[in-house]
């Protein structure tokens, strides 16, 4: 019998890489509490589950893109989450949760006969539109290898970091401090030159064949701030979570992270003014307004 790959949580990230599932052929049935998520799906005639526990009866392979660590584990191991189906064998956890909750979820999931498998992905809405995710991925070598294929109709790169729980957490939460970070030096650079008389696009048109080139430089800037629509897909909430894992993970292995932290001050600015659900795009905003200019094209 075919096996049936179940889909928990259909926002920005979840709904694009269900839909890539969906294109490859897969036996796909998914879920998510706002139904409004569920329209596209309907309209493909992709099943839809009526609870997590039902997907658990139903799937055997569960993927999970939800947006914090609470809500993974109700959702995962609550009284009625996925950890009661009758159906379920994979577990694949696609957020960024940090690797502590990554190993205490795999513990309960191992007792149950559910394998988990960490897989958190980077590229933001962009990449899961495209099918062009990188994967981090760890746990068990043989669930990577027969749930691969699953991971490559929405991943073009990835990468397995051993069989350890948490490891892929840690290499995802080195790219997105990583990308955090870019946010604000690109936005400063970029500052510095259009208050001396540059344009922003001619300023990222010579970094992007430099050694500055990064994703803000190649992604956030062009796509989402010089058009000023703001729109990279992700909140400033959901970056937050993810500096506030790396500065835990840093300091757990005994790493200084001094640049980091000032990243997460910059951030809490931000979160302090009511920008928690704004798109991660303004967060260039604040360098805007001190440095009373916008990063606009004139080309």
């Amino acid at each position: 019998m075919e096996k049936v790959v179940g889909y928990l949580g259909l926002g920005n990230m979840g709904h694009p890489m269900a839909m890539q599932i969906a294109d490859a052929g897969y036996n796909l049935l998914v879920f998510d509490i706002d139904n409004e998520a569920l329209i596209d799906f309907r309209e493909r005639q992709i099943p839809v589950a009526e609870s997590v526990r039902d997907l658990a009866d139903k799937a055997d392979i569960i993927i999970c893109s939800l947006p914090s660590n609470e809500i993974i584990r109700e959702a995962v191991i609550g009284s009625e989450g996925l950890v009661t189906g009758g159906r379920v064998k994979t577990y694949i956890n696609a957020c960024t949760t940090g690797s502590n909750f990554a190993a205490q979820i795999s513990e309960e999931l191992t007792k149950k006969g559910i394998a988990t498998l960490e897989a958190p992905i980077s590229g933001g809405p962009p990449g899961a539109r495209d099918g062009t995710l990188s994967i981090m991925a760890s746990g068990p070598s043989k669930v990577y290898e027969e749930v691969k294929p699953i991971l490559e109709s929405y991943g073009k790169k990835l990468v397995y970091c051993g069989e350890k729980a948490g490891l892929a957490q840690v290499l995802k939460l080195a790219n997105n401090i990583l990308f955090a970070t870019s946010i604000f030096a690109t936005t400063e650079a970029i500052a510095m030159g259009v208050k001396a008389g540059l344009d922003p696009s001619l300023m990222l048109d010579a970094i992007q064949a430099g050694t500055g080139r990064n994703a803000t430089v190649d992604l956030v800037m062009p796509n989402s701030v010089l058009n000023r629509a703001f729109d990279f897909g992700a909140t400033i909430e959901i970056l937050m979570k993810d500096v506030n894992l790396a500065l835990e993970e840093g300091e757990k292995q005994g790493v200084p992270q001094p640049v980091s932290q000032q990243v997460r001050q910059m951030m809490l600015l931000a979160m302090h003014q009511g920008w928690e659900q704004r798109d991660l795009s303004e967060l260039v905003r604040l360098v805007e307004n001190w440095s009373d200019i916008e990063i606009k094209s004139k080309l």
